[in-house]
């Protein structure tokens, strides 16, 4: 009987080792990156945080992603911000010289903010999209965030920033059913007191078939413009298609009075080739043509008619 029970045992320990494998093997890990030297320094302040070196670090996380890739598990990488970190830790209690408290917030940001599924590409393919996330996804809260700020309209008592999403939404809609088939990668730039805002696009439609889009994508997408509309600001948007056999074609609009207005040929190059931070000219890329915008076929705002 003893020699029995230990064999019972030692099967149930088997196949409780062998399940908690299996559920370790479906369950996701998150890891927080620290991308910049910066941010690096930042958290070298805390005792429990025991890299001294960026690059050495980086290495290790990259060979801790391959790891756990060769396990066959699912790894989301998310921007860790050593100042919303030191005010999470300060607003919920916990010690933030303690590799938990860099757990729970790891958890945190991976559930609302900006991730990077981890695929086997290279850090040096990894940050910068994991960057320009988290910069997609700040203009996104802070546009919608201004826009539910805005209140009524004095005159009709229409929700402002509703009205203004509704209208984003309409052009955005208009214009890709317009562009035609082939791959859409479309730009909006919205200027505001703070911030000059940003958010990209990118879209496939086949010749017969329906617009194809990140949901998550169009939504920082049409909010963003909707700012431009709502606070009647100089905003602009440029598309540019991709179809197989052909050059690709740039074009571009202005946001005017609620509406997208088409830009000359000549716009749409002076706008694509110059640098946004310099001002300074920059080479039209080979194989690109800058057309003029076309007309989206958007009816004029109700209150501009």
């Amino acid at each position: 009987m003893a020699q029995t029970r230990n064999k019972r045992t030692t099967g149930q320990g088997r196949t409780g080792t062998t399940m908690r494998r299996s559920l370790r093997r479906e369950a996701p890990s998150i890891i927080g990156l620290l991308t910049d030297e910066q941010d690096f320094a930042a958290m070298r302040h805390y005792r429990t945080f025991t890299f001294d070196d960026h690059s050495v670090y980086l290495q290790q996380v990259e060979g801790l992603l391959k790891a756990l890739a060769a396990q066959g598990m699912h790894t989301t990488v998310a921007l860790f911000d050593p100042e919303e970190y030191a005010e999470f830790c300060a607003e919920s209690g916990i010690a933030a010289d303690s590799p938990t408290g860099r757990s729970r917030f790891t958890a945190e940001i991976a559930a609302a903010g900006a991730t990077v599924a981890y695929t086997g590409q290279p850090l040096d393919t990894l940050i910068p999209l994991l960057v320009s996330r988290a910069v997609r996804r700040a203009a996104w809260e802070y546009s919608t965030m201004l826009l539910a700020d805005l209140g009524e309209c004095a005159d009709c008592g229409q929700d402002i920033g509703r009205a203004a999403f509704d209208r984003a939404s309409h052009l955005l809609l208009r214009t890709l059913e317009t562009a035609g088939p082939g791959i859409h990668h479309l730009v909006c730039s919205t200027p505001t007191e703070n911030e000059q805002l940003l958010a990209a696009l990118h879209t496939e439609r086949d010749t017969n078939g329906p617009v194809r889009l990140d949901s998550a994508e169009g939504a920082e997408f049409v909010t963003v413009l909707a700012v431009g509309i709502a606070l009647e600001s100089r905003g602009g948007v440029v598309l540019r298609t991709s179809a197989p056999g052909t050059a690709d074609r740039v074009h571009g609009w202005r946001l005017t009075r609620g509406s997208l207005a088409p830009l000359t040929a000549g716009e749409v190059f002076s706008a694509y080739c110059t640098d946004a931070d310099t001002g300074e000219p920059v080479s039209p890329e080979s194989g690109v043509e800058y057309c003029a915008g076309f007309d989206i076929g958007a009816d004029e705002p109700e209150s501009h008619r």
